[in-house]
């Protein structure tokens, strides 16, 4: 899969490659309102559309709009009465039932990194952070709190990245046993495996047992209890185990197997890495993974924002958001799956030179369904050119108290880093009560 750079010239497809199975040859790529009304065990699937989706382009059209702002794309009815999206979006449009827009959503940064980060953890990233680093996690990821406080579901893994690890989808001071497990590879490709699910041609899975046993008898001095969870050899040791443990796993296999999939479904998710990634998301939430995060990009659209969006974006973005949502209803699934679909920002209300809109934090829609929450109904308003919210404002602490919140997890308990400091789950955020 080709490498995608944004504006800020960092490579967006950095992932984390430990060499824990390289011991032995095998590749292995690292990766009260509230709580009370969590009734479900619910996944998640985080659709992160990086670089920023214009939603002034698709969710929040302003057709009344000066030129210079309200864009090329025309409004077109939905399947509820009053709420309109862009005319590149007809198979979005008979969905809308099925998810809820949140058109006040606002933060205060425009830059990819800090943006990425905030939006992705619910903490806004402090002195230091380095957005071109891999992992760059000052706070854990969402999936990486879940694994921690739920645990794996089977011998599936709690958290999976795909097609590759976003830099901010770490599981910072909650260590490596909650880092995700990352696919590293396009599931649109037709030659498309996960290494890590078979051992390699020349190591019998007869043996893996026996290999495991010698290589924890060499490996035994180095550990200690106090100091495995912090060092570098007890992260290797972490990721043998998990190696382990999805080679001999026949769920795994199966959970990860898109092949299985009918042509005509896999037709309509679409032929691209958007539409399979939401469609092998799918098949792992049903296998019993907690979180999947989908990190697909590239939506920093300075140039051309209209071109690029009708010809190649949006239509993708069409198919793969619009199958998703109708294939998790159909299999009972959307009632225990939440999915959330954003960016890091949005787009400047207004247009620049280059037929394009740049970053813009102050702005912008963010799509919540499923999971329990209330679906088909629009939450808040920017004002007459999608500037800022005029009503209902929230923010990432906000969309993160939500989730938690579904979740059963109580937004207020805190986890400890390895010094000891106490760190709140959830930053002050205040749930999106429209939703509940």
């Amino acid at each position: 899969m080709a490498r995608s750079r944004f504006c800020d010239g960092f490579s967006r497809r950095d992932s984390i490659r430990l060499g824990a199975a390289a011991l032995f040859g095998l590749p292995f790529t690292t990766r009260n309102l509230l709580a009370a009304d969590a009734k479900k065990d619910v996944s998640l699937i985080y659709v992160f559309l990086h670089g920023g989706l214009s939603t002034i382009d698709t969710f929040d059209l302003k057709p009344g709009a000066p030129a210079e702002f309200r864009g090329d794309f025309a409004p077109i009815p939905t399947k509820i009465p009053g709420l309109q999206v862009c005319e590149h979006l007809p198979k979005v449009a008979k969905e809308v039932d099925k998810f809820s827009l949140v058109r006040s959503f606002t933060h205060h940064n425009s830059d990819h990194g800090p943006a990425d980060h905030y939006m992705l953890t619910g903490y806004f990233p402090g002195p230091g952070f380095n957005g071109g680093l891999s992992p760059n996690n000052h706070k854990p990821a969402f999936g990486a709190i879940l694994s921690k406080k739920l645990g794996p579901r089977g011998s599936v893994p709690p958290y999976v990245c795909l097609p590759k690890m976003h830099p901010s989808a770490g599981s910072a001071y909650l260590g490596a046993a909650h880092a995700p497990f990352v696919i590293d590879g396009d599931p649109s490709a037709a030659n498309f495996s996960v290494p890590d699910l078979a051992p390699p041609p020349v190591v019998a899975s007869d043996r893996l047992d026996d290999r495991r046993k010698l290589l924890d008898t060499v490996d035994r001095f180095q550990k200690s209890a106090e100091s495995r969870a912090n060092t570098a050899a007890g992260a290797v040791e972490t990721f043998r185990g998990k190696a382990f443990d999805l080679m001999t796993s026949a769920d795994a296999k199966k959970a990860f197997d898109i092949a299985a999939e009918p042509e005509k479904l896999r037709d309509a998710y679409g032929r691209h890495s958007l539409g399979q990634s939401c469609l092998l998301a799918r098949r792992l939430v049903e296998a019993g993974v907690r979180c999947v995060t989908v990190d697909h990009s590239n939506w920093d659209t300075h140039d051309g924002n209209f071109r690029t969006l009708k010809d190649s974006l949006l239509p993708q973005f069409d198919s793969a958001i619009a199958t998703l949502f109708r294939d998790l209803s159909e299999r009972g699934l959307l009632v225990s799956t939440l999915v959330v679909v954003t960016g890091e920002f949005g787009r400047t209300p207004r247009i620049n030179k280059n037929a394009g809109r740049d970053h813009w934090g102050p702005g912008f829609t963010v799509l919540m369904g499923g999971g329990g929450l209330r679906n088909g109904i629009t939450v808040g308003a920017t004002n007459a050119r999608a500037e800022r919210p005029v009503d209902a404002p929230y923010g990432p602490e906000d969309l993160a108290a939500t989730l938690m919140g579904r979740f059963g997890i109580d937004p207020q308990s805190e986890f400890h880093t390895p010094d000891g400091r106490p760190i709140m789950v959830v930053n002050n955020g205040k749930p999106i009560r429209e939703l509940l």
